[in-house]
């Protein structure tokens, strides 16, 4: 078959819906070489690659108009391309199919990640939630196949879109297999130095959003400032609501208590296209990820994978991408969140059975077993 996939995020995009393409077009390559594959990508890009192998191709757009336009490309105009160059599926990767692709012989999938612009739209502005309603709904309605990447993104799918549910397959996404890699100590100890991190600590990951819920953790420091004395370091950036959380750290003395990594002089190429991230996350002592609500979360699987202990909240998806290995808190109550870390800290038999648990969960998450899924869909 040849395969075409909407490949913008994938060159283009640093987080989770980035590394979402980058791995799930790199799995298909390898475990299905007999088939071909090629990423439309709307305008060239050094930030991020795709491994290069032969049957993977990158298409640009090609004509003055496409590439004055590259919007109007991915959107609408190539699906030119994907005649020209005999495209039997197109796949969707995150939301958006080409406008009118259902009047060709191509067939379409559609990967929706998740819609909390649904569940939150005051966490959004108003006319992103318009579009992104448009943009998801349409593609949902018109794609031949609907990919959700969790049972909660499926029944939220059937929920506010009506879409059927023989339309949608749960396909679990993997994560960059750089994770699943035994960092050496010689490794770890130069990330440590060289982003001046301590011997030990907590680690958050993720965009620094209000949905993300960090404020939670620096009130869980400081709910635990007498019992535990190690900091944690942050990656990820953010807007109004970091410097909501950058207030509160300043109030509480919780300076020598947060690192925030994305403002380190050293957070280079490395830092930004996730290299260095393997070896950070094998050096800390335990992920804390109380987001309200997520599609997946894919940095509990990236922790999982890297065996480190996870404390996440027990709502949405975030259960489902846990599994029996993690801490699970109320992700409202930084006191849940405080005892959850002191257990962590004190009881190293229970950070051992956690490392054990969440590898073998991890195993459920494999690229070869994700690849497999959605060649199911392809399929059918």
């Amino acid at each position: 078959m040849n395969i075409g996939f909407d490949a913008k995020r994938a060159y283009h995009n640093g987080t989770g819906l980035g590394h979402y393409s980058r791995t799930l077009i790199n799995s298909m390559a390898k475990y299905f070489p007999q088939d071909e594959y090629y990423l439309f990508n709307p305008k060239p890009s050094s930030k991020f690659t795709i491994n290069k192998v032969n049957n993977v191709h990158e298409i640009l757009p090609s004509g003055i108009l496409s590439k004055l336009f590259p919007s109007a490309w991915r959107s609408s105009w190539v699906k030119k391309d994907l005649k020209k160059y005999k495209i039997d599926i197109y796949h969707g990767l995150s939301h958006e199919i080409p406008a009118g692709i259902q009047n060709t012989n191509i067939k379409s999938a559609v990967t929706i990640h998740d819609l909390i612009h649904e569940r939150f739209p005051e966490q959004y502005n108003p006319i992103d939630v318009k579009i992104y309603h448009k943009k998801f709904s349409y593609a949902c309605k018109i794609a031949d196949k609907i990919i959700a990447i969790s049972n909660q993104t499926k029944e939220d799918i059937i929920e506010f879109y009506k879409a059927p549910k023989e339309k949608i397959t749960v396909c679990y996404q993997s994560c960059n297999p750089l994770f699943a890699k035994e960092v050496t100590e010689k490794e770890k100890e130069y990330i440590k130095k060289k982003y001046e991190l301590p011997g030990k600590y907590f680690l958050y990951v993720g965009t620094i959003i209000e949905r993300k819920n960090l404020l939670s953790i620096c009130k869980a420091l400081v709910w635990t400032k007498d019992v535990i004395n190690i900091p944690l370091v942050v990656i990820g950036d953010g807007g109004k609501y970091k410097q909501q959380v950058k207030d509160y750290v300043l109030k509480n003395n919780l300076e020598k208590r947060m690192i925030f990594l994305s403002e380190h002089p050293n957070a280079d190429e490395s830092f930004t296209s996730a290299k260095d991230f393997p070896a950070i996350y094998q050096s800390a002592m335990a992920l804390i990820y109380p987001s309200m609500f997520e599609g997946f979360g894919i940095p509990v699987l990236e922790a999982l994978f890297s065996k480190l202990p996870v404390i996440t909240s027990n709502i949405s998806s975030l259960p489902e991408a846990g599994g029996d290995a993690a801490l699970y808190i109320n992700p409202a109550s930084h006191e849940e969140i405080a005892e959850a870390m002191k257990r962590i800290f004190y009881d190293e038999p229970l950070r051992e059975i956690m490392k054990q648990k969440g590898w073998q969960h991890a195993q459920k998450f494999t690229e070869e077993k994700c690849a497999a899924s959605v060649m199911d869909v392809y399929k059918s």
